[in-house]
């Protein structure tokens, strides 16, 4: 016998050198094999996904190289090892190993299909790229009972007494609400938030005497960005407990104004300024006249009081809207020679609006 067969026969721990070198070989050849897939077959694969207009074979693709190889290439050192002879603790340390790799994949597996799932649901809905950021404070707690379930039912599988565990993780949660009720509360509330919907990432809102924009929705906090520029923090308790009003969803704008003018206009001009008024607002663009009405004698002149609608909530047409009503109207006041009641006119406080 060679000396290189005597090498090759020589026996440890129940397997001889061959044994453990054919083992090592499928290993590495196992492992060379999935590499050059990966490099190869898998780049060409996403480079088509990409190119695809459905996101369902980026799906694939993605799984695959997050899943489908490491699976593979667990699966490859499980059975070089397990066409070895094993001692009794060996095989246990295998199994056990095997469990938690099944476990983790498992647990992956089941987070990024639901991951998945609300991305893909959320997506179709109105601004759902912006919506999308949300998600990330949602998914954070999703993990969370994910991995917690995950871990009970390995360790159940493992032979252990998950009872005590459970007994613990429920007393030690107790103990923590209670000591955290304020967090408690808003991780609730934003929930609260995520579900119902009040407002979104990118709404323009009003709280209190607070207005801004939404920034971002955390699970403690939502941040705005407010119109003078600084970011204003406010817990998602308060705000579930205000009222907010959300500029974004407004549909149509009611606006009430005055035009104050003097006593002495000649009576049958003052009759000509409700449709003189009427005639200017329809024309000014995605606008609904209400009424125009001579309203109330003052101290000093007289008030017509005008009320109409802008059919579009953008804060700056609408602005564009009034200052052209403003100008139609000075303009044609002018016109027929009705005269403005002044500054000059009255002493105090001037209220035209």
């Amino acid at each position: 016998m060679s000396s290189t067969e005597e090498f090759l026969s020589r026996e440890f721990w129940g397997n001889t050198m061959q044994a453990y070198l054919i083992a090592l070989g499928v290993i590495l050849v196992g492992l060379i094999v999935v590499r050059i897939f990966k490099r190869v077959i898998l780049n060409k694969l996403q480079q088509w996904a990409i190119q695809s207009h459905t996101r369902i074979d980026d799906m694939i693709v993605r799984g695959l190289e997050r899943f489908g190889l490491p699976i593979i290439s667990f699966a490859i050192i499980y059975w070089a090892i397990n066409s070895l002879e094993l001692s009794a603790k060996a095989e246990k340390i295998v199994d056990i190993a095997t469990a938690v790799v099944i476990a983790y994949f498992v647990i992956r597996l089941i987070s990024a299909v639901i991951q998945t799932m609300i991305t893909s649901s959320i997506r179709k809905q109105e601004n759902g790229e912006i919506k999308i950021k949300q998600i990330g404070g949602l998914m954070i707690i999703i993990n969370m009972v994910i991995w917690i379930l995950g871990l009970v039912f390995l360790l159940d599988n493992l032979g252990y007494d998950v009872t005590t565990i459970l007994t613990g993780v429920g007393i030690g949660g107790v103990a923590i609400a209670l000591a955290a009720q304020n967090i408690v509360g808003d991780l609730f509330n934003y929930f609260v938030i995520f579900f119902d919907k009040p407002f979104e990432v990118g709404d323009a809102i009003n709280v209190d005497d607070k207005n801004g924009s939404i920034e971002y929705i955390g699970l403690k906090t939502t941040r705005l960005r407010s119109l003078t520029g600084e970011q204003i923090i406010i817990s998602n308790s308060d705000l579930t407990k205000s009222r907010v009003h959300n500029y974004k969803r407004q549909q149509t704008r009611r606006i009430a104004f005055n035009i104050n003018v003097r006593f002495h206009n000649d009576p049958e001009k003052l009759k000509k300024i409700p449709g003189i008024v009427k005639a200017i607002i329809e024309a000014a663009g995605p606008t609904r006249f209400d009424r125009a009405h001579f309203a109330r004698f003052t101290e000093y002149g007289l008030t017509f009081e005008v009320v109409y609608f802008v059919t579009v909530a953008d804060y700056n047409k609408y602005m564009d809207i009034q200052q052209e009503i403003n100008l139609k109207i000075m303009e044609a006041f002018k016109n027929e020679n009705i005269t403005f009641l002044i500054r000059e006119d009255r002493p105090g406080e001037w209220d035209n609006n």
